[in-house]
């Protein structure tokens, strides 16, 4: 009894290295390369991430991204979430519900998600709430709270800055497109203890999905 419990754990391990090490990347390689799920700008990003609640504890947290720009390996995201209403806060670190991130993956393509610039978002402060003036520039948030953080078009695609802020600005939710496409992960580019930007594996995270 004690070597077919032994013998089953093995069967799991192959099994579960199998899926993991060679099935799971070719199958992530095959999608990559069909117009649907190949990486490009527009795309969405669909990512599961494990993280703490505040409570010393680990749970899955659910994040939507859109690719707002593609300039040589650098890809900037921006999360998909919805505004709140008053006295309504939805998740303050941006994530989203296990139920809103399944249902996201049938409707994301038809749904109306409104690009609001920087300035207009912060214009009332950073309450991320439905309010008057983004309404009245942005119709659409009407019929879908849904939206992203967009960068102006004269603000896309610069140059790195020398500035010292504005240089750790411009690393923010900026990711590797060489790691998304051959290893389905987001790993950011980060400015650490040099001048010099570099990737930070360590804070790599999965990939879900990416949807056209």
């Amino acid at each position: 009894m004690k070597k077919i419990i032994i013998l089953s754990l093995i069967i799991i391990i192959i099994l579960y290295t199998f899926k993991q090490l060679i099935y799971n990347p070719y199958k992530w390689k095959k999608a990559i390369n069909t117009p649907e799920h190949k990486l490009q700008l527009g795309s969405f990003i669909f990512s599961k991430q494990r993280g703490p609640n505040g409570s010393q504890s680990i749970e899955n947290k659910y994040f939507v991204f859109k690719v707002i720009e593609i300039n040589g390996d650098y890809v900037r995201l921006s999360v998909i979430r919805q505004l709140s209403q008053k006295n309504k806060l939805l998740q303050s670190d941006f994530s989203t519900t296990k139920e809103a991130y399944k249902d996201l993956k049938q409707i994301i393509k038809s749904l109306t998600i409104t690009p609001i610039v920087r300035e207009d978002l912060y214009k009332e402060g950073a309450s991320y709430t439905i309010n008057d003036y983004l309404l009245g520039k942005y119709p659409s948030l009407a019929k879908s709270r849904y939206y992203y953080e967009d960068l102006a078009e004269n603000q896309k695609n610069l140059p790195v800055p020398t500035d010292g802020y504005e240089k750790q600005e411009y690393f923010s939710m900026l990711y590797s497109k060489e790691e998304i496409i051959k290893n389905a992960e987001l790993v950011p580019w980060i400015l650490k203890n040099s001048p010099n930007p570099e990737l930070a594996p360590g804070l790599s995270k999965n990939i879900d999905l990416i949807l056209n």
